[in-house]
């Protein structure tokens, strides 16, 4: 049971019905507040939102499906039990108009209370819901903030080391510092991914828009990435079609397309990794296709989500560059998608929404 006393809204027009659900309700412990219109009740929400609304459907001047319809584009969830004339096939309308739930007149008092119970517990539950999720956020981005000031400072000392600047080390040692520096700088960059995971996931994150030539930022990256082929003995088959410009923020964006070639390069034991573009419609396709061992069926659904691996035979890095790189490319309103077989490679696609040429 809640600590405090719930409080319920009721609205109506006629001072008896009025009378009546606040006996009921009273008797039940709930703390009752009461409106005889629409525009009243829309006036109490907004400065102090109950824990429920009992509307009647039929007042005049407003009646109860657009009140509804108003208390639900808050955004905060407000659970509204809707009353209705027992000859009027009013139940379907108000639900479609955001009701929760409704109750036909001539109003039971058991099924009243009822009611008024499942959906108070349901409020509850989505407050405790959202609670627990307010905290887990706070929790992960305090930690990662934690986190992140250590690994930096390590992370400078260590290359310092690495550069000599402390003075010159036995090669034994200097060998450890080095794989030590590797360790810590990808720890860093483990605790900045989940920093933008959470900052997507929490509707935090600001993106700078701006006209962008898609190409020159692929030619960009891929040149950046070009050693890494080599080393592999990898064809790195760049295949760009001139694409409209696409409204994109650039660093984030960078951040995807790095992603995405960078995985096709890493897992490509032999072959080659294709980048290609084209227009389709208004739209902009990018395609990064590898020869790579692919990724079974069964780990395809869930690949995009958060520390999910391609196979259990690829198992190396965080399980979060294609969960970010999805949250990047809906935040432009966009998609990315994979097509892949074990033994045939992989390819994934980007589609995004183009400035088009006119």
């Amino acid at each position: 049971m809640p600590s405090t006393l719930e409080r319920i809204l009721v609205v109506d027009d006629l001072p008896d019905n009025i009378a009546l659900l606040e006996f009921l309700l009273v008797g039940e412990g709930y703390l009752i507040e009461t409106a005889s219109s629409g525009h009243e009740c829309l006036e109490m929400v907004m400065r102090d939102p109950p824990d429920l609304v009992l509307l009647d459907v039929m007042m005049p001047g407003m009646d109860g499906y657009e009140v509804t319809r108003r208390l639900k584009v808050s955004g905060q969830f407000l659970p509204v039990l809707l009353v209705t004339a027992s000859d009027q096939p009013s139940a379907a309308l108000g639900l479609d108009a955001g009701a929760d739930e409704f109750i036909r007149k001539p109003i039971e008092p058991d099924e009243l209370l009822a009611r008024v119970r499942s959906l108070l517990r349901l409020k509850r539950s989505i407050a405790e819901r959202d609670s627990i999720a307010r905290q887990r956020e706070d929790f992960v981005t305090r930690l990662a903030h934690d986190l992140r000031t250590p690994l930096v400072a390590a992370d400078r000392m260590l290359k310092l080391m690495d550069r000599g600047a402390l003075g010159e080390m036995p090669s034994s040692i200097a060998e450890a510092v080095t794989i030590m520096a590797s360790s810590n700088h990808n720890m860093l960059e483990l605790v900045r991914t989940l920093l933008e995971v959470y900052r997507y996931e929490a509707g935090a994150k600001r993106l700078h828009f701006q006209p962008l030539d898609f190409v020159e930022l692929l030619q960009e990256v891929c040149k950046e990435l070009a050693p890494l082929a080599t080393e592999k003995n990898l064809e790195l088959q760049l295949n760009l079609e001139s694409v409209y410009l696409v409204q994109a923020d650039r660093l984030e964006l960078r951040r995807v397309i790095t992603n995405l070639l960078g995985n096709a390069l890493k897992f490509t034991r032999k072959g080659k990794v294709e980048v290609s573009t084209h227009n389709m419609g208004n739209n902009v396709y990018l395609e990064v296709k590898d020869t790579g061992p692919g990724i079974p069926l069964e780990n395809q659904t869930n690949l995009f989500q958060r520390f999910a691996q391609g196979s259990p035979a690829t198992e190396e890095g965080s399980g979060l560059g294609l969960h970010l790189s999805r949250q990047i490319i809906e935040a432009h309103g966009g998609w990315i998608s994979l097509v892949s077989s074990p033994g045939e490679g992989s390819t994934f696609i980007v589609e995004l929404p183009s400035l088009s040429a006119s």
